[in-house]
């Protein structure tokens, strides 16, 4: 009996070490993945393709709040380029919360505004999936709308 005890502990012990978060990385780690989210934030500013595709995987995906999706590098970026267009204003990204999920997986949640020029503010949510591929890259971008904005 006591021996099925140990082995039952011990695979209780292994399958919560094994599917856990990861604990934090270092602040120097999550400054890049700031900086990071600072410069797609510039990049859409400055409407900078350079930048984006220096950002991006060239997989990306984005979901965005009017439920268009948008897959792949160069239809991401034609969609980012229409939309600072159509939708201008001052965009900000407020980072919220930084989980790494691996050494090379993080999820970033942000605060997602655009004031427009009438003074109105825009007031979203954007989840970022940043991927360490020989630095930080964003995989995927989600941009949600709450109820009743």
């Amino acid at each position: 009996m006591m021996y099925r005890l140990i082995i039952f502990a011990f695979f209780i012990l292994l399958s919560s070490t094994s599917f856990s978060q990861t604990s934090p990385q270092s602040k120097a780690e999550s400054q890049e993945i700031l900086n990071l989210i600072n410069s797609y934030s510039k990049s859409r500013d400055t409407k900078d393709t350079v930048l984006l595709k220096k950002i991006l995987t060239k997989d990306i995906d984005q979901l965005v709040s009017s439920g268009e999706w948008r897959s792949g590098i160069d239809t991401a970026i034609k969609g980012m380029m229409e939309s600072s267009t159509s939708n201008p204003g001052e965009r900000t990204l407020h980072v919220e919360r930084i989980r790494y999920l691996s050494d090379e997986v993080a999820l970033v949640d942000a605060r997602y505004e655009i004031k427009n020029s009438d003074g109105s503010v825009r007031k979203m949510w954007s989840s970022f999936t940043i991927v360490d591929k020989k630095g930080w890259k964003i995989s995927a971008i989600r941009n949600m709308l709450p109820a009743g904005n």
